[in-house]
């Protein structure tokens, strides 16, 4: 399945022909709840799904809305998918897939490493109260994994990149095994926008938080399910439509937004990925132990040059471990405060510098013992590096505040 002649740039760029309601340049924003027929015959047509938003008949805003639409659409064209549709966050995205696959009852496999959010729903929430089960393996043993699989589960689940590890699944083996068990491989592409395809190495989903990279400037909370028509279909059922019936549709106005952004995604990543490289080049000169998938010492280093996209180089992410909590804390209240580095918060892919402490943040629904098993020490510290500031003055910081809190 891999492609290694996909570019994610030009495939999203020739999707995006679509033109404003007077000839703008931009497409409108169509902010309307309800949509018109012109006659009384086109109604039940649309309701029983003989009509849809590709032959530009709309329903409800809640169903399907052009401007989410359009969206949709232009990052599907990105991954190689057929189609896609916006949703209100990540979250809500990842909750409709695996809802609509398997509600009531049903079975998933997935990563042992994953963001706090999904990590939650999948062993506590969806568990409790719709009936579905998760099964925890390490993604990388691609034994367990197999052996997994044959509890009856219809959807493996993984991140590109990990969160926050920083480990990289190989999706074209995990997509075989998926398939050998009649099920679908859910790839969260949210750290690796561009630089990855999943869908070109045989992904059934990808799911991104356009929170994060995709805005880029931490203004808005959405997400983007890229997919099959026939599984969008799905989803959009009248009557047993996860995203139709539960409502976490994106807003027309965030949707607009962030279609002013997508043009310019490929020359933020290729920009985040050259500085994350360079601190993690210096950083490792310096004597510090980083783990970041442009450097050939990283675990997953030959595995994601081989499935990576041409020019966007590793992305923007990397982490180093201080050991404990309490240097850790200090590391980033130094930076922050002392040297106005970057800022302590979570979320990534904004264009200022964000760090956090995954044990204590964004991994903290996860116990101590569920954390050491995935990987995730007390004292590692997860960078997601900006694009402003001189990248070498930025880099001498780091490196000053590292001596201080040894």
């Amino acid at each position: 399945m891999t492609n290694r002649t996909f570019d994610p740039q030009q495939a999203m760029a020739d999707a995006r022909h679509e033109f404003g309601e007077h000839g703008g340049v931009n497409m409108s924003i169509e902010a309307s709840t309800t949509f018109t027929v012109m006659t009384p015959d086109l109604m039940p047509e649309i309701f029983s799904g003989q009509l849809g938003p590709t032959g530009g008949c709309y329903l409800y805003g809640r169903h399907f809305n052009p401007t989410v639409f359009v969206l949709g659409r232009m990052v599907a064209a990105m991954e190689g998918a057929e189609t896609g549709y916006g949703t209100a966050s990540g979250l809500s995205a990842i909750a409709a897939v695996i809802m609509q696959r398997c509600g009531g009852g049903g079975k998933v496999v997935s990563s042992n490493t994953l963001y706090g959010g999904t990590w939650a729903l999948l062993d506590e929430y969806l568990p409790k109260n719709c009936n579905v089960e998760t099964t925890f393996v390490d993604i990388q043993d691609l034994a367990s994994v197999e052996n997994a699989m044959k509890n009856g589960a219809s959807v493996l689940y993984t991140e590109t990149l990990s969160n926050p590890t920083l480990r990289t699944a190989d999706i074209s083996s995990l997509a075989k095994i998926a398939h050998d068990h009649d099920a679908i491989l859910v790839v969260d592409n949210t750290f690796t926008p561009m630089i990855i395809s999943p869908m070109q190495h045989g992904a059934d989903v990808v799911i991104h938080s356009a929170t994060k990279f995709i805005s880029g400037a931490s203004d808005v909370i959405a997400g983007i399910i890229c997919c099959s028509k026939s599984f969008l279909e799905e989803l959009m059922d009248l009557h047993l439509g996860s995203l139709m019936l539960m409502g976490p549709t994106m807003d027309p106005i965030v949707a607009f937004r962030l279609s002013l952004r997508l043009p310019h995604l490929a020359a933020r990543m290729k920009e985040h990925s050259a500085r994350a490289m360079y601190f993690a080049k210096q950083l490792q000169e310096f004597g510090q132990v980083v783990m970041y998938s442009g450097l050939p010492e990283h675990p997953d280093y030959n595995l994601f040059t081989k499935i990576a996209n041409k020019d966007f180089g590793y992305g923007g992410l990397f982490t180093i471990d201080m050991g404990d909590a309490e240097r850790a804390n200090k590391l980033m209240d130094v930076l922050q405060n002392k040297f106005k580095f970057g800022y302590m918060a979570v979320s990534l892919g904004y264009f200022e510098t964000l760090m956090s402490c995954p044990g204590t943040s964004t991994s903290s629904e996860m116990s101590e013992e569920v954390q050491r098993q995935a990987g995730i020490s007390p004292g590692l510290v997860r960078f997601s590096i900006g694009l402003t500031g001189g990248v070498e003055e930025r880099c001498e910081q780091m490196k000053k505040a590292i001596k201080l809190c040894s």
